[in-house]
């Protein structure tokens, strides 16, 4: 069961109302980086690969076709009993623009990443929604501790 945007926007810091959405809230753009050295992921751990962050002219980020990774403005915690999930606006996809992203464990706290797949030159203005956060009542015995536990909190 997914829950309603009004119980999503609670675990969500830093939101404006026109982000909360029936079921769930938007996210909103804070940064974009391009990968500049190889990355490595292990059996045993992964290496991230370095990144350039992307200066926006003007607060427009002016995007060529290629992979980004882009970093949501707001800060997420996922309660106890729930699985986020993150889905793109239509308004990236209709602007041939995917949006990839990964399960969004119980516990975890952040401000999150995903990668943002450009096909078409496109302009997205830095606080721009680009994506839709959802919760659902999920069964576990742990909650996440990983290494992206935090990130991001300490930046905007």
């Amino acid at each position: 069961m997914f829950r309603s945007g009004e119980f999503v926007t609670a675990h969500i810091e830093e939101t404006e109302k026109g982000q909360v959405q029936p079921n769930g809230v938007d996210l909103t753009l804070s940064a974009v980086f391009e990968q500049v050295s190889p990355g490595r992921v292990r059996r045993g751990g992964k290496t991230i690969g370095d990144r350039r962050e992307r200066d926006p002219t003007d607060g427009v980020y002016r995007l060529d076709p290629g992979g980004y990774v882009v970093r949501y403005g707001e800060r997420i915690h996922v309660p106890r009993g729930h699985v986020g999930f993150l889905y793109p606006r239509s308004s990236l996809l209709r602007n041939s623009c995917m949006l990839d992203t990964a399960v969004w464990d119980a516990g975890y706290e952040g401000r999150g990443e995903g990668l943002l797949e450009v096909y078409h030159p496109v302009e997205i203005e830095g606080g721009a929604r680009i994506a839709q956060f959802v919760l659902a009542v999920a069964t576990h015995e742990t909650e996440y501790d990983g290494s992206y536990q935090g990130e991001n909190l300490d930046s905007r």
